[in-house]
Parts: structure tokens; C-alpha cells; sequence
């Protein structure tokens, strides 16, 4: 007979719980997806190159774009969400363009980008409306992290959806290793360095 450190019971009231959660996220989804698409400006961000970088411009071949809405250098949960996109970025512009936005100046943003090892695309926002306009600030400047779809039809950029990220969200995986340990996070925030 082999011993076992299951507790089934706790295991299948887990799972069960589990399954309907799976379930209500599909639905979000769906509810999400199901909105009206809003025709967007074609909002001119600063890229890298130097040159201006339009958001149409930012689907290369793509009909598709996420953007990700990040605080910038100063937010360390910003800075742990984009190191995973690291490892996610091949699959993810098998499917679709994705850009990396924050209000920083790129002279600001490439010196971190190169610190962290960062791939994607990144542009600035700076002096534009974008991150008001698409949800992500209030009149008084205050930004929160997140991203937004968008399709490209002919030449016309639309607004598909956006979540906001947060901690225990789905868009990085560390919070849901901290769940399943004694105490949870027992209060860990992220660090940029270790």
C-alpha cells in the first residue's frame, strides 16, 4: 500500500471550485468580447528609433494589437508583469502585434528596457491623451497598469476590450505559486532587484 498526502475531500471541493471559476471567466470573456468595437485616433506615440510611431503602424502585418499600459520605471509590479511577457512574446506575436506603453521618455525607457532584458516593442505616450482616453487614468494624471485590444480594419484602428492588472490577476503567474504556499504572499510585493 503507498501512503498518500492528498486530502481528497479538500482536493475535490478545491477543484470543483476551480471548474466554476473557469467557467466564470469564460463568460467575462465572451461578455467582453461581445461589446461594440469603438473606432480609436490614430494616436502618435514616441518610439525607439526616434521617429514617430503611430498606432496604426504599431500592427505591422497584424490585425490585431495589444497594447500593454505600464506605469513605467517607477512601479515594480509594472516591471513583474513585463518580465514575464519576455518568455510569452514569441507565442504571443504568432497571433497578434503586441507594444509595450508608458509615459516615459524613451531615453528613460530604453535604459530600462536594456537593464531588464526586455524584447518587445516599446513606444512613449508621453504628451498624449492615450492612457485617459483608453481608461487607464483620471483627470488628475494617476495612471494604473493594464492593457487594451485593438483590430486594425482597413484603415481604421478599433477598441476591442482592456483589463486593468493587478495583484492575483491572471497575467502573472508568481501570485498564483504564492496562493498555494503556507500564508499565501504573506505580504510580498515585487522588487526590482533581488
Amino acid at each position: 500500500m503507498t501512503a498518500t498526502f492528498v486530502d481528497r475531500k479538500l482536493e475535490a471541493k478545491a477543484t470543483r471550485l476551480e471548474k466554476q471559476i473557469s467557467q466564470l471567466k469564460d463568460k467575462a470573456a465572451k461578455l467582453r468580447r461581445s461589446g461594440k468595437p469603438k473606432a480609436v485616433p490614430d494616436y502618435v506615440f514616441q518610439g525607439h528609433d526616434g521617429k514617430p510611431l503611430k498606432l496604426s503602424q504599431a500592427f505591422g502585418t497584424k490585425k490585431d494589437l495589444i497594447v500593454i499600459h505600464n506605469m513605467g520605471t517607477t512601479c515594480p509590479y509594472c516591471t513583474l508583469w513585463a518580465d514575464g511577457f519576455v518568455s510569452l512574446l514569441p507565442h504571443l506575436e504568432d497571433r497578434t502585434a503586441f507594444l509595450l506603453v508608458s509615459q516615459d521618455p524613451v531615453a528613460k525607457q530604453k535604459a530600462f528596457r536594456k537593464s531588464r532584458g526586455w524584447t518587445f516593442r516599446m513606444a512613449s505616450s508621453q504628451g498624449t491623451t492615450f492612457f485617459a482616453d483608453m481608461g487607464f487614468a483620471d483627470k488628475d494624471g494617476n495612471v494604473w497598469p493594464g492593457f487594451t485590444t485593438f483590430r486594425k480594419r482597413g484603415t481604421k484602428v478599433e477598441r476591442l476590450s482592456r483589463q486593468f492588472f493587478g495583484p492575483g490577476d491572471d497575467f502573472c503567474s508568481a501570485w498564483h505559486f504564492f496562493d498555494m504556499l503556507d500564508g499565501g504572499t504573506k505580504g510580498w510585493h515585487p522588487k526590482f532587484k533581488y
